[in-house]
């Protein structure tokens, strides 16, 4: 297997109120120019790009110039019934039920939604199709973390505590031999 390093970009920051567990049409703000611009700077020219399928990604993307395939295996996890809902409501009128979620929250699944542990599985799926070479990313912090947790071959536990801002970047390769992590959350 040739080497493919991968740069994944978190999308910019939601177009939204805080606190709401956004669905996949949720824009993005891309109206920090300088930011974009200097991210920009950092990507490879000529790299294969793709994007989970949401709008936020897609609109990312396209203010970096880039046109990326949408592959919806590098879309965030779904939170079903949650999904579109502020957490804050969510933990008021589900009470015990909604905290002992999130003493486990890489094996849960909310009601109608997936664990962390399947996105794992989903984009280890997508990473496993990816081409050799130069491949851009643009992803949401959840499918960062998944395959942060593929890379180090960690449980999905640990791979929750990464930090990963709008607009960062994060460079991990896959070799011959297994994975390398570049940096994360740049």
């Amino acid at each position: 297997m040739t080497e493919t390093r991968l740069w994944l970009v978190r999308h910019a920051p939601v177009a939204g109120p805080r606190g709401v567990i956004h669905d996949g049409d949720a824009s993005a703000d891309t109206s920090n120019a300088e930011a974009i611009a200097a991210l920009r700077s950092r990507l490879p020219a000529d790299a294969a790009c793709y994007a989970s399928s949401s709008r936020r990604t897609l609109q990312t993307a396209a203010a970096l110039a880039l046109q990326p395939i949408a592959e919806p295996k590098f879309r965030e996890q779904h939170f079903g019934a949650w999904t579109g809902r502020r957490h804050e409501d969510l933990a008021r009128e589900l009470g015990d039920a909604y905290t002992a979620f999130w003493r486990a929250p890489a094996v849960n699944r909310p009601p109608g939604g997936e664990s962390f542990a399947d996105q794992i599985v989903r984009v280890r799926e997508g990473v496993d199709g990816l081409p050799p070479g130069d491949v851009v990313l643009v992803v949401h912090s959840g499918t960062v973390r998944a395959a942060l947790a593929i890379a180090l071959d960690i449980a999905p536990d640990p791979a929750l505590r990464f930090v990963i801002d709008p607009l960062s970047l994060t460079r991990i390769d896959r070799l011959q031999g297994g994975w390398r992590v570049v940096y994360v959350n740049r």
